[in-house]
């Protein structure tokens, strides 16, 4: 692997591949423009040409080559790997990416699919397309998503797809057809077909709405070598850069919310392929924003959803906040009713995160009574040490006006509780010191490399929670750890196989890997071990920053450069604040 990726790196300048999707001015030796990681209007992406990285002064990213194919288009280390090689016309040796030709022949058969499913939306008479349209759906936004049709026969998707060379076994892989007793019929009947695409454009599943009393209403493709539910986002191959643009993204539950806010010109909008957000879902958002609006349906099974989603979101750093809906149960049927401007009202009125799951606290308590106002507060403190000291703050003062508790009671109370929960994660720290330090010592790995290995191996949802730091890892033998447990994470998408993990590496990393998890242990404390290492290397982030920014003030002219400096200093004394 090492080998391709100094090929791709050598062979691919990094201010071409950039210059493609950002406008680059040079400035001195470097290249500028606006970053496409975060909204901006000055300038503070910066390419170098000499040292082949890219770093942006404003949100932080920063990286190689492959890194910005990686980030920009969201996808897999392998994936950039792939795309970077056939456009430089690098090619692979045989037996690197060996699973990529399987993939393509699926996603193919996926995309033969959806053409059949468009063709009998818009070539024949079917009901389907007259609910679409009854539900307001333009022909335009029809051919825009790649709507379709399903038909109500056993086989005339099986019969379509066997003219075209695609065989029933194909078929069944993908969750296109099924068989009973030696027969093999159509998975998908009588439904309308909602084709899923990824970043890349390719079809990886499909999601069909019933249109008769059936069930289960939604039927989605099952999960496969190139579909997996939990990695996916509905729309976002048409949303990602309109999310970027806005800053935010509204995250809505089910297909027709997406199809119809974009359709009244709401297009940084996406779904979450179901009810149950997942930390992968939520990761590939935090690609294009930090600032995310839930607007689930106003019913209790909507509500419950955003509860779950918000405590997946906010860990990860995202700003969340929530939609309330009282005019109409979902987005679809608000925005219709009331049109984009009303709506986009309604978004900028949304509530905090914090602010919504208190209210719903309140609803499960007494605060009339001692003891409802006691189990109250208690509950409402866990969620105050989750949020910044300034939110906390404006949730305190409202909850002594709703309880009548002193606000001294209630800082003590949330003060107590995030103790708890720091000093919990830093036993294990303490429990770990010895050890891991000798092990660091003699084969040569940081703390957060370790860490990382060890939790990455113990859970594979820390995987791409993990992607996010990735520049943590400096010291060689890590690095090709980290590398070679994304590949196997790629090809099988479930817990690492360490018998594996162990046949891929050389001796040195070898010994480096088996004493990580060996000497480190996390005793069950995966989570709080996870934000524990994220809450050290934002601090050193910050810190490193904070020298940069001074570096920088030292250099600018106090009249020619005022506007900068002033940005400048309000970036300093935040960074000060928040770090005492």
């Amino acid at each position: 692997m090492a080998g391709i990726t100094d090929e791709i790196k050598a062979g691919c300048n990094i201010v071409d591949v950039i210059g493609r999707s950002v406008n680059l001015k040079r400035s001195g030796s470097n290249y500028k423009g606006v970053c496409p990681f975060h909204n901006e209007k000055t300038p503070s992406f910066v390419v170098s040409e000499d040292k082949q990285i890219f770093t942006c002064f404003g949100c932080g990213q920063s990286g190689d080559v492959i890194s910005f194919v990686e980030k920009y288009y969201n996808l897999s280390f392998q994936e950039a790997i792939e795309k970077l090689a056939s456009e430089y016309n690098i090619e692979l040796k045989s037996g690197e990416f060996k699973n990529e030709k399987k993939k393509d022949v699926m996603y193919n058969i996926n995309a033969e699919a959806a053409r059949f499913f468009f063709e009998q939306m818009r070539t024949t008479e079917n009901p389907a397309y007259k609910y679409i349209r009854r539900r307001g759906i333009s022909d335009q936004t029809i051919v825009k998503f790649g709507i379709g049709y399903a038909p109500d026969s056993w086989d005339s998707l099986i019969l379509d797809m066997k003219d075209k060379g695609i065989d029933e076994k194909q078929m069944t892989a993908l969750g296109l057809a099924s068989g009973n007793n030696g027969k093999i019929y159509s998975k998908f009947r009588n439904r309308i077909m909602f084709p899923i695409i990824n970043t890349r454009g390719k079809v990886i599943g499909f999601g069909g709405r019933v249109l008769d009393d059936g069930i289960p209403k939604y039927l989605n493709s099952p999960e496969s070598e190139i579909f997996r539910k939990k990695n996916n986002l509905f729309g976002i191959n048409l949303t990602r850069q309109e999310i970027s643009k806005e800053g935010k993204a509204i995250l809505v539950e089910g297909y027709m919310d997406v199809i119809s806010l974009f359709q009244q010109g709401v297009k940084n909008v996406v779904a979450s392929l179901g009810t149950a957000l997942t930390e992968n879902q939520a990761l590939m958002l935090k690609r294009y924003t930090n600032d995310i609006v839930i607007a689930y349906d106003a019913d209790e099974a909507g509500i419950n959803a955003a509860v779950r989603a918000i405590d997946i979101l906010i860990p990860l750093g995202l700003k969340v906040r929530v939609l309330k809906i009282d005019d109409g149960k979902d987005p679809d049927e608000y925005i219709k009713k009331h049109g984009k401007n009303d709506f986009m009202k309604a978004i900028s009125k949304a509530v905090s995160a914090t602010a919504f799951k208190l209210d719903i606290l309140k609803e499960k308590f007494d605060i009339k009574s001692n003891d409802g106002r006691i189990d109250f507060l208690n509950e409402a403190s866990r969620e105050l040490k989750k949020i910044s000291p300034i939110e906390a703050e404006m949730e305190i003062k409202k909850l002594v006006k709703d309880t009548g508790v002193s606000e001294g009671a209630l800082r003590l109370q949330v003060l107590n509780e995030a103790r708890e929960t720091r000093k919990a994660a830093d036993n294990v720290f303490k429990n770990n010191s010895n050890q891991e330090s000798v092990a660091a010592a003699k084969h040569k790995f940081s703390q957060y490399e370790g860490y990382f290995i060890k939790l990455m191996v113990t859970k594979c949802d820390f995987i791409d929670k993990v992607k996010i730091y990735d520049f943590v890892f400096k010291n060689p033998s890590p690095i090709n750890i980290y590398q070679i447990i994304l590949r196997l994470y790629d090809e099988s998408g479930e817990d690492i196989d360490t018998v594996k993990l162990k046949d891929s590496l050389e001796s040195d990393d070898l010994a480096v890997f088996e004493n990580i998890t060996e000497n480190i242990k996390i005793s069950d404390k995966e989570n709080l071990i996870f934000e524990e290492c994220v809450r050290g290397i934002e601090g050193r982030k910050s810190k490193n920053r904070q020298q940069d920014i001074i570096k920088i003030l030292s250099v600018l002219d106090e009249e020619k450069d005022k506007e900068e400096i002033d940005k400048l200093t309000r970036e300093l004394i935040e960074i000060q604040r928040t770090a005492y």
